[in-house]
């Protein structure tokens, strides 16, 4: 490991808006926070932009990272910290195990921007909008939560639409392309640095909105997993 991580790492340890793999959180965050105010996660937030800009522009509500990899986790942590944005927090955890460190239904909304789209079939079970994912989000999300995809992949904006309509979502809004049809406004207009990439690129946006249903189909084998998991 580098030497600039190892000092990243270390920093980590001593922010107090960073949470790695903690015990007993679940329906604590108001004690976190300080405050009751709605939750909204940002799902592998990488370097923390998003979440950083959506607590700017929202003091009443709280925001926070999550992610597993801590040295991107830094920049956006250290903003926070900076800017004395006391409404975002990070949380360095596996996506998939989100449900251990959340009480039901004490998270309000979901961000998915830009993740991998794993475009390999065989590794379609690693897309943040696979049931396996959204019957993960199910535990947690309030009734009627929204999850907000954005993304620079037509593959993995068809694979959701298409995973909304066989789950039986409830979609919210959908945007082939934001740009294009002048509808990046309030939020959906932050912009990170890659997403500044992909339009420098010529890359359209695409934007889907969705609330989940009251159970979501699971494969056989990750109902299995899942049971001895909790075994």
């Amino acid at each position: 490991m580098g030497h600039k991580k190892l000092i990243r790492f270390e920093a980590l340890n001593s922010f107090p808006n960073v949470l790695q793999n903690p015990e007993k959180i679940a329906g604590e965050w108001r004690n976190f926070f300080k405050n009751g105010n709605p939750i909204t996660l940002e799902l592998a937030c990488g370097k923390g932009e998003y979440s950083v800009n959506l607590g700017r522009n929202n003091p009443g509500r709280n925001y926070i990272g999550v992610d597993i990899k801590g040295n991107r986790m830094y920049a956006g942590a250290k903003t926070a910290l900076e800017e004395g944005l006391g409404n975002v927090g990070f949380l360095r955890v596996r996506i998939e195990q989100i449900d251990r460190y959340f009480a039901a239904g004490e998270v309000e909304s979901i961000w998915i921007l830009f993740p991998d789209p794993f475009l390999r079939d065989s590794r379609a079970k690693n897309r943040l909008t696979h049931p396996r994912f959204l019957h993960v989000y199910k535990k947690i999300l309030q009734q009627g939560g929204i999850v907000r995809l954005k993304t620079d992949s037509k593959e993995l904006y068809d694979f959701t639409l298409e995973t909304i309509k066989e789950q039986g979502c409830t979609i919210q809004e959908n945007i082939a392309d934001i740009y294009g049809t002048g509808k990046a406004t309030g939020d959906l207009a932050i912009q990170t640095y890659y997403e500044q990439m992909h339009l420098a690129e010529g890359r359209t946006i695409y934007y889907v909105s969705f609330s989940l249903p009251e159970h979501i189909e699971l494969p056989e084998r990750f109902i299995k997993h899942e049971r001895i998991e909790r075994d």
